[in-house]
């Protein structure tokens, strides 16, 4: 018995001293190159020991009273590990890590077979975190078979909690699954086999490789760092992740191979038993310097995801990253946002003939927020709806009240351009960022900005907080982006057809691809980036995009519904040049919704 104490004693240290480390390393900020390696590998160490030390004394823990769920705390704590690590440096080898540690705690049911466990509101209370977490690592993974299963089961538990536990409210953990269930359905609306991730099965196109790999521009920059962030009233998230942010990031990184996915093999230690490295039973097998990835690749790029954040906040990441920016090298910054500060939303509607203009079912409605212009005054806007000045409009970050320190301006962006800046807008008053264009204070800076409205067949597509945004869509996920517009649904569409669609806009692709790299009059901005897979991909939906909505909308009041960038792109792949608008036209006959287009108008 004595012995038993001991042991037990020994495991309490060693828990109560893992728990200290993991805390410190917890509240380690998510971004900047200040390193962490040092604390992280000391917190692992941590975790190591306690785990080895429970495998070799499990037998006497559990008869000094070791819970099964205290087993599943600890490795849920590793998975944790992993998966703050894989979010300060977008390693795809601490995301797989983290997944193999949450579904050896499912599979072996760590939570759900504790003593007394459904009488212990604080056990049940891990188990619903856990789902949560594990989850969300699903979700970034993309391993929908297991998303949707932790769904179901996530909601049962739920349920079960609240009958339990009557005298406990567990309203916030049922918003969660409301969250999580309406994130999946957004999520997976389309039948897109294909990943987010670059993929060089989908995104490499052997037509257009030499010319890629001979481009060399007089000055090149690497893409090493990206800020996210999105701040929208009702937009679909779940945890502190928004669908915006989510289709970004997976945009800005290298699919896995499929071998990374599965789990060690169990292997023989010499003694008749088996050590089982999937992470959860046996060794943590820790190997902080491996790589998971093409060795001939270029990393992920590091990505600090902001969830809501002040402006104050945002400015003083972008500083921190700004400084500690490599020679020679561009940030990427994502921003969704509104640009307006409005407490409530007013849906209005404006009807355009479509395509051939023959048939009343032909008409496309295009849906916008009578407040993205209602709230900029004539004075600040001209009729273009691009900003007199660098602080007359901007984007709303923040709730009701407070609106001054809620609002990021274009003038709060400019010194920022002292360095190499590849600036996103996703906003109704994105073209107010125009504005930075020629008022750079060292670099000039590349831009992408979104329409001022979204436009769709289908006006319910429109709600953005059902949605997400379709400027960003198009950016992450082009064909699934044209289909929504159009009113296409996974039902609606063959597999075949769809898979062909695939391959016209990847033909349509191959073929930009080759045109930027032999242009000689390519903006030097565009060109110093060119070489960047991520990077070249986007300005190529960029670029499909622009055309697509063009010939999809009305010509009046077309710039509301067009995207835009500065410096802007050679002449030869402009929306109406010949390469483009062709294979737009092959892409909406193919789908047999070429009326929906103005085609004959251009």
């Amino acid at each position: 018995m004595a012995e038993n104490d001991a042991v037990a004693q020994t495991f309490r240290a060693l828990v109560e001293g893992a728990d200290q480390k993991f805390a410190r390393v917890r509240d380690i900020p998510a971004y900047g190159r200040v390193t962490s390696h040092y604390y992280f590998q000391k917190v692992f160490k941590a975790y190591t020991r306690l785990w080895k030390y429970q495998q070799e004394h499990r037998g006497d823990l559990l008869k000094s009273g070791l819970n099964r769920w205290e087993i599943g705390e600890i490795a849920s704590r590793i998975g944790q590990l992993y998966f703050s690590q894989y979010m300060r440096t977008s390693e795809a080898r601490f995301l797989v890590e983290a997944y193999i540690f949450y579904e050896a705690i499912l599979s072996r049911r760590y939570f759900e077979e504790s003593k007394g466990y459904s009488k212990d509101l604080g056990v049940r209370f891990k188990e619903l975190r856990f789902y949560a977490r594990f989850l969300l690592v699903s979700l970034i993974l993309k391993r929908t078979d297991m998303v949707k299963a932790l769904v179901d089961r996530f909601k049962a538990v739920v349920e079960d909690s609240k009958a339990a536990f009557r005298e406990t409210n567990f309203k916030e953990w049922k918003q969660v699954v409301q969250e999580v269930v309406h994130f999946v359905k957004v999520d997976t609306a389309f039948m897109d086999v294909r990943p987010l991730r670059y993929c060089g099965m989908f995104d490499s196109h052997p037509a257009s490789l030499p010319y890629v790999t001979r481009f060399h521009a007089k000055k090149v920059l690497k893409f090493q760092d990206a800020l996210l962030t999105s701040y929208h009233r009702n937009e679909v998230k779940f945890a502190e992740l928004t669908l915006d942010t989510f289709r970004m990031l997976q945009c800005l990184e290298w699919e896995p191979s499929e071998s990374f996915y599965q789990k060690r093999p169990v292997e023989s230690n010499g003694n008749g038993t088996s050590i089982d490295h999937s992470g959860a039973s046996g060794l943590i097998d820790i190997k902080l310097t491996a790589d998971m990835t093409d060795p001939s690749l270029t990393p992920n790029p590091r990505k600090a995801i902001l969830y809501r954040p002040s402006v104050a906040h945002l400015i003083a990441v972008m500083a921190t990253i700004s400084e500690e920016l490599p020679p020679d090298s561009v940030m990427l910054l994502y921003l969704s946002a509104s640009g307006k500060a409005s407490p409530s939303s007013n849906i209005a509607q404006m009807e355009s003939s479509g395509g051939s203009r023959k048939s009343s079912k032909n008409k496309v409605t295009f849906q916008f927020s009578q407040e993205q212009n209602s709230n900029m005054s004539e004075s600040s806007i001209n009729h273009k709806g691009e900003s007199s000045g660098y602080y007359d409009s901007c984007l709303w970050f923040g709730s009701r009240g407070h609106r001054g320190s809620n609002n990021l301006y274009p003038g709060d962006i400019i010194p920022f351009t002292r360095r190499p800046l590849f600036l996103i807008i996703d906003s109704d008053n994105s073209h107010a960022f125009k504005v930075l264009h020629g008022a750079e204070r060292g670099e000039p800076a590349a831009l992408l900005l979104s329409p001022l409205r979204p436009a769709f067949k289908n006006p319910s597509n429109a709600d953005l907080s059902q949605n997400g945004s379709q400027f960003t869509f198009f950016l992450t996920a082009p064909l699934p982006a044209f289909c929504q517009m159009v009113g296409l649904s996974s039902p609606d569409t063959d597999s075949d057809v769809y898979n062909d669609a695939e391959n016209i806009l990847s033909t349509a692709f191959a073929k930009w691809e080759v045109i930027l790299c032999t242009s000689t009059s390519v903006d030097i901005v565009w060109a110093q980036v060119l070489n960047d897979p991520f990077i070249r991909r986007l300005i190529l939906r960029f670029i499909f995009c622009q055309s697509v909505l063009l010939l999809f909308c009305p010509s009046e009041d077309s710039d509301q519904y067009l995207p835009a960038c500065l410096p802007h792109l050679p002449s030869s792949v402009s929306p109406n040049s010949e390469v483009v608008r062709s294979s737009v036209v092959r892409l909406a006959k193919h789908f047999r919704v070429a009326d929906y287009f103005h085609f004959d108008d251009m």
